[in-house]
């Protein structure tokens, strides 16, 4: 489906606003396209990507309609952005470097060695890093795979390892390299939050809208996510300083870590045998994310920045191409200089002036209506806020300095959502003024107060078919005006889901290869946030676990909390019940894949004391939802 059968056109002001960007920038610079077509070789035959039970995971012409002319229902910004990201295929960057790009959202790296192939980036699922190293084998030869690499943290970096390499070859001596703090922020952050990460990531993709002009045109740092398999294959080589050297079937590599960036685990990655530098996720074709919009832990832009000189420093001098997990390389040192120069100044300037204004008491609000950047930052087109942006970004910076709260007093405790919702709908005269009153603006083209203002009656009355309608029309128009991808999808999902219900998560990062990486504390730390506090205030439940390995972990649920002890010194209290059992068969308990019915009759496990008391503290745990509502209440 290519186009929503209920999506309107675009209002005069959007269609206007949308003309007006064709005049402000320019368009008739085709360095970006010349950069991203060189070195093409091939794309795949079959544009359709199927996981093993035939489901369509990729479509490679999915996004063909990017090649027509720009319509009004779609800022020409993100367009031209799209279009880019959309050329699909093998690439070469470099003598013996190659990239497949637009087989995800996503690009894979690989550098030949004497005898096989190094991959950097394994994309989001299996299948999409299947076809995208089948595709470089049609045109290279059958290289086997001599080492894998990890530039970072994020699911679409290493969930399509198994496509790529087994278990097998890593345990025959295929090295996995990762940097230091990989595995642990790699899983924790798709399982702490991940429920709400991914049902946030349904809006910030926008994988489950039809694509066209009306619709999706992409995300800004590539199309969209895939939807097949995700796994994890832990690293078995920690990258742990910057200056580390590694040579792999003839590869010299050397490391530069940048934790704290674009991912709290990251690096990046030059080839002074090649003079080639990939530089992660640390600096690509927009401005990226300080604190992306599914949720995360927000990033700090004054190291990022300060990494960026440093990658400059160490490597931009004798690189003659730099590349990134997303997006086109930039090619020349005197290109690369001054791409990694302004990517730098771009996020140094956020951050500073961010900081300034919030000095002179400007709240996160005030700032991100203020903040504008130099002119010739604003003129390069990498630095346009496809992905992250100027607005999100400095409430970003405001939050990691001075938290939620602008200290207003007013807004210390405000009512939440729905009662607040009720009384603005009261004190405005009930859901009919409002709403004739929110038509009006929506003739003038005032959409960001209709969805403002309309938002208030859906939360006080979600069944008003009037209200969901009308707030499904002003997300659209503010859709179709905006140059950042990931916002665009916001508004699109928002009205999309207004209109026909949730659709859910269509991509989960937690999948069971993540959730197999979390270490026993993390996976401690995940049950405890998994316990229903308000019904556990009476609990007092111990439970003793010792491993057959000598190890001992005790959990006790008193007060609403599930704490977790290693070891049996003063903070462990007095158990329940005690369980000596292998690691396997604790993690298959605390990961419910066994029930304590099924525990207590394995012949490897001996349990003394109170067994009911283990599935009582079980009882005690809930579940996440991952089609909650968020348009609604």
């Amino acid at each position: 489906m290519s186009q929503t059968l209920d999506a309107k056109p675009a209002e005069q002001q959007i269609s206007g606003a949308n003309a007006a960007v064709r005049q402000r920038f320019a368009f008739d610079d085709t360095q970006d396209l010349k950069d991203a077509r060189r070195g093409f070789l091939g794309t795949a035959e079959e544009s359709v990507i199927r996981d093993r039970d035939g489901r369509a995971v990729w479509d490679l012409d999915a996004y063909g309609f990017l090649g027509k002319d720009c319509p009004d229902t779609a800022n020409p910004s993100l367009w031209r952005q799209s279009r880019l990201c959309s050329d699909h295929g093998l690439f070469e960057v470099a003598e013996g470097i190659y990239q497949v790009r637009g087989f995800d959202l996503s690009n894979m790296t690989i550098v030949e060695g004497d005898r096989g192939i190094l991959v950097i980036d394994t994309l989001l699922c299996a299948e999409t890093a299947a076809a995208a190293l089948a595709l470089y084998r049609s045109h290279r030869g059958d290289r086997p795979v001599s080492a894998v690499l990890y530039t970072h943290s994020h699911a679409d970096h290493f969930g399509g390892v198994r496509g790529v390499v087994t278990d097998a070859e890593v345990a025959g001596g295929v090295p996995v390299f990762a940097p230091h703090g990989f595995l642990e922020h790699a899983v924790s952050e798709n399982v702490y939050a991940g429920t709400a990460m991914s049902r946030r990531a349904a809006y910030m993709y926008g994988a489950a809208l039809p694509k066209g002009g009306r619709g999706q045109v992409g995300a800004g740092l590539g199309q969209t996510t895939s939807t097949g398999a995700v796994g994890l294959i832990p690293p078995t080589v920690d990258i742990t300083h910057t200056g580390q050297t590694e040579t792999v079937d003839g590869v010299r590599m050397v490391f530069q870590l940048t934790p704290g960036t674009e991912a709290p685990a990251e690096m990046n990655i030059h080839f002074p045998d090649r003079a080639a530098l990939c530089m992660a996720e640390n600096a690509t074709h927009n401005l990226h994310n300080l604190l992306t919009l599914r949720g995360a832990e927000v990033r700090d832009p004054r190291v990022w920045a300060r990494y960026l000189t440093e990658a400059i420093d160490l490597f931009a001098g004798s690189s003659d191409v730099a590349f990134a997990s997303h997006h086109w390389p930039t090619f020349g040192r005197e290109h690369v200089i001054e791409f990694l120069s302004e990517q730098r100044d771009l996020y140094a300037y956020l951050h500073d002036q961010t900081l300034r204004m919030l000095n002179q008491g400007l709240t996160g609000l005030e700032i991100a209506e203020q903040m504008r950047l130099p002119p010739a930052l604003e003129r390069a087109w990498h630095t346009h806020g496809y992905y992250g942006s100027v607005s999100h970004n400095t409430k970003a910076v405001y939050q990691r300095y001075l938290g939620w709260f602008d200290g207003n007093p007013a807004h210390l405790w405000e009512h939440p959502p729905v009662e607040s919702a009720q009384r603005y709908v009261e004190f405005m005269g009930g859901a009919d003024e409002v709403l004739r009153r929110a038509r009006r603006s929506f003739e003038d083209g005032d959409f960001r107060w209709v969805a403002q203002v309309v938002d208030h009656v859906v939360f006080a009355d979600p069944g008003n078919a009037e209200a969901r309608t009308l707030q499904a029309d002003a997300l659209e128009q503010l859709g179709y005006g905006s140059e950042n991808g990931t916002w665009r999808n916001f508004f699109l999902m928002g009205a999309h889901e207004l209109r026909h219900g949730s659709v859910g998560t269509p991509t989960v990062t937690a999948s069971p290869d993540v959730v197999a990486a979390l270490s026993l504390d993390q996976l401690f730390d995940a049950l405890a946030i998994r316990v229903d506090g308000p019904r556990s205030w009476d609990a007092d439940i111990t439970v003793r676990w010792n491993l057959t390995d000598g190890e001992q972990h005790t959990q006790r649920l008193h007060n609403g909390v599930l704490t977790h002890v290693t070891g049996t010194g003063p903070a462990a209290a007095d158990p329940d019940i005690e369980v000596t059992l292998a690691e396997s068969d604790l993690r298959a308990v605390l990961l419910g894949t066994v029930g304590p019915a099924d525990l207590a009759g394995r012949d490897t496990v001996k349990i003394s004391g109170d067994p009911g008391r283990l599935t009582e503290l079980l009882g005690h745990l809930g579940t996440a939802d991952p089609d909650f509502a968020i348009v609604t209440p």
